[in-house]
């Protein structure tokens, strides 16, 4: 039998996986909330009036956010489930790269492991290439341009890097969320049903003026995943959940989106169309306070749809999508991207520049 290492290449690939990070328990619920709210793309402030903010804000929420926490055992699940999806993505990478030595790395915008913290193991790694895949599956300045630009202040290793923005109609990623629905649908047997595909929200003006392309991207997520499941047009809806603050968010809020399944007599499928994996704004909000609030209002059946996770056909998408970035350079989609002109579309703005 010949060696493995034999029939390698050579070639040290990185997958640098970007996420947002949560608290392991209650004491780290604080730092947390602060380096969250210590982000400019969260709080476009300059950091002399930011970081005071951010500490008075995080101390405020500190113990309603542990109460939250204390829901799922403490702390945040999403650091497990993203482990679980990096060696997942390893092992399909591996079987279908057997020539190169691929590693996967979890780089967390906001607790651990920090962005720069996984900059020096993947520094230590020596890649020859690296790809930056974020699983934020459509691209947002709050999000993806966040947690690149951290990532570009603070590696300083080898290798050559090219970037994924997004991949908000990927196919896997798109078949694994209808058939989820189709699931949920076939739980509901003969109810009434509207599916509520929830996203988390941004401020409107990031839209109207930043130039995210993140709603549009999030329409297109929506409008792919009805028409995979079979969805005629009014048999679904789009909304935003998690809004905080006195500025206009996107909307339909999806507390009112739950009210209004509440008049029209039907049930409700919510499907969380934004996430990949179970976390704080899936396993409490929609799952605990919208649940409630679908109870007093007598929206049933209401049912929630799991994120995506280790699916073979998402874990398959970020496969196709490193195998697509790996003989190109700079930024791109995997699979369709904007189809608007946006000003903060990565993709768009490399080629202007050019």
């Amino acid at each position: 039998m010949t060696d493995a290492s034999q029939t390698r290449s050579g070639r040290r690939i990185a997958i640098v996986l970007f996420n947002l990070g949560g608290p392991d328990d209650q004491a780290s619920v604080k730092p947390f909330l602060f380096n969250l709210f210590n982000d400019p793309a969260i709080i476009g402030l300059p950091g002399l009036f930011r970081t005071p903010l951010a500490r008075l804000i995080s101390s405020r929420r500190e113990t309603s956010a542990q109460a939250n926490y204390a829901l799922m055992g403490g702390g945040s699940p999403l650091l497990p489930e993203t482990r679980r999806q990096t060696e997942a993505l390893r092992a399909v990478l591996t079987d279908r790269l057997p020539r190169d030595e691929v590693r996967t790395f979890i780089a967390m915008r906001y607790w651990h492991p920090l962005t720069e913290e996984t900059a020096v193991d993947v520094a230590a790694f020596g890649p020859d290439e690296i790809v930056l895949l974020p699983l934020y599956p459509q691209f947002s300045t709050t999000t993806t341009e966040s947690s690149l630009k951290r990532w570009h202040e603070v590696y300083a290793g080898p290798g050559q890097s090219r970037t994924v923005c997004c991949y908000p109609q990927g196919t896997g990623w798109i078949q694994a969320q209808a058939e989820a629905v189709r699931q949920k649908l076939a739980e509901a047997g003969d109810a009434a049903v509207r599916v509520l595909f929830s996203a988390h929200g941004i401020p409107e003006m990031l839209v109207t003026k930043k130039g995210d392309p993140y709603q549009e991207q999030v329409e297109a997520t929506c409008a792919a995943i009805a028409a995979a499941a079979g969805l005629a047009p009014d048999a679904w809806t789009l909304c935003y959940q998690s809004r905080v603050g006195p500025m206009k968010w996107l909307g339909p809020a999806t507390p009112d989106a739950i009210r209004q399944a509440a008049q029209d007599g039907v049930g409700a499928i919510v499907v969380p169309v934004a996430f990949v994996s179970e976390h704080i704004e899936t396993l409490v909000e929609l799952d605990i306070e919208y649940g409630e609030l679908a109870h007093e209002l007598g929206v049933s059946p209401y049912l929630r749809t799991p994120a995506v996770g280790v699916s073979p056909l998402f874990i398959d998408t970020l496969a196709d999508a490193v195998i697509e970035a790996l003989p190109r350079q700079g930024v791109a989609p995997h699979g369709p991207g904007c189809q608007g002109r946006w000003k903060a579309c990565p993709y768009q703005c490399q080629h202007k520049a050019a």
